[in-house]
């Protein structure tokens, strides 16, 4: 007789066979590729509708080969650099939602949560009362200070005492900061009255208005933001099966919520300070991401980048078109979508008690 056959190994959770693996792959890649389909549909509407339409066949004119119109001139001067932020802002805030809600475990954090939000709030209130800035080039570096240094006083109360910085002391540090930071911006607003209406016209959030200026300011902390929060996607995953299983799988919890941490800061900062604080992007975002394409944050997090200007872009479009020729800001209309999500998002149960 020739040698008994040998029993197949069985096949361990984290490895599913090769053709499920290989189906799972081939689905991921076709619904990124409608992901960048719709992105491109939104830049093209971002770029022809408005208060002024602008046919598609001017629009590519325009980009393509200069164009000497009206139209033209418009497309180039005001709703290219308006649609480029709108790109970097919907990117970031998707992100750094993404990676927040990894870091903390709590599927309803967003950028707000730190308290990064309401620190470049303060920062822009303090550069109109103080420093006397007054263009939206100039809030930039005030916004972007403001929330660095409102993440660091998070992270810093968070990680004292036992245990370190877990989520639940992060976002308990977060709640305690954001309205030490909300009391200070209206103690400044009603003590210097006349820093309110420009104050305003930032806190709304919005993408018009803004220029080329703006983008060369803040492309370079995009990217290192979107490097650290990428360099940390693995972790993320292990985080999702709790801190002692993350430990045991060889991740250094420690690091991975200092690097997506930082990371999700520099983010958010480059966001709020280029568009002023538009909610719910980083909340509602990462859920649709991770509908979409599951739960490894290798696709996760280039799914929301996807989805997040989207989002921003087809809610500028919108407020646009509502009363014409006046605009709704982009982050009012943000909230209105966010807001009948959040409601399913409760409904569904996807919130722990």
């Amino acid at each position: 007789m020739g040698p008994m056959p040998t029993a197949a190994p069985p096949l361990s959770r984290s490895a599913p066979p090769p053709g499920i693996r290989s189906a799972t792959v081939s689905r991921r890649v076709g619904l990124t590729v409608l992901a960048v389909a719709a992105l491109l549909v939104a830049v093209l509407l971002s770029l022809a509708l408005g208060a002024r339409s602008v046919a598609p066949a001017t629009v590519f004119d325009a980009l393509l080969h200069g164009g000497n119109s009206s139209d033209a001139e418009v497309v180039r001067q005001m709703r290219v650099p308006r649609t480029v932020i709108g790109l970097m802002v919907g990117a970031a805030l998707a992100i750094a939602g993404t990676a927040l809600q990894g870091i903390t475990r709590n599927p309803i954090a967003d950028p707000g949560i730190l308290g990064i939000s309401q620190g470049a709030s303060v920062g822009v209130v303090l550069a109109i009362a103080f420093a006397g800035v007054h263009t939206l080039s100039g809030y930039v570096w005030f916004a972007f200070a403001g929330a660095a240094l409102a993440s660091v006083a998070v992270y810093a109360i968070a990680s004292g005492g036992r245990g370190g910085a877990t989520p639940v002391k992060l976002a308990l540090g977060g709640a305690a900061i954001n309205a030490l930071l909300v009391s200070v911006t209206m103690a400044v607003l009603t003590t210097k009255a006349a820093a309110m209406d420009e104050f305003r016209f930032w806190q709304v959030g919005s993408v018009a208005g803004r220029d080329a200026e703006i983008i060369g300011q803040i492309w370079p902390f995009l990217v290192v933001g979107v490097v650290l929060v990428l360099a940390v996607a693995r972790g993320l995953d292990a985080l999702a099966l709790g801190e002692d299983v993350a430990k045991g799988l060889g991740q250094n919890v420690a690091l991975v919520r200092i690097v997506g941490g930082l990371g999700a800061t520099v983010l958010t900062g480059v966001a709020v300070s280029a568009a002023g604080p538009i909610a719910f992007i980083g909340l509602a975002v990462p859920h649709i991401a991770r509908a979409v394409v599951g739960s490894d944050h290798r696709w996760v997090l280039p799914m929301a980048a996807l989805i997040g200007p989207v989002m921003l872009l087809v809610s500028d479009v919108i407020g646009r078109l509502v009363f014409p020729p006046s605009e709704v800001p982009a982050g009012v209309m943000t909230a209105l979508i966010g807001v009948p999500f959040l409601v399913a998002l409760v409904r569904r149960k996807a919130v722990p008690a």
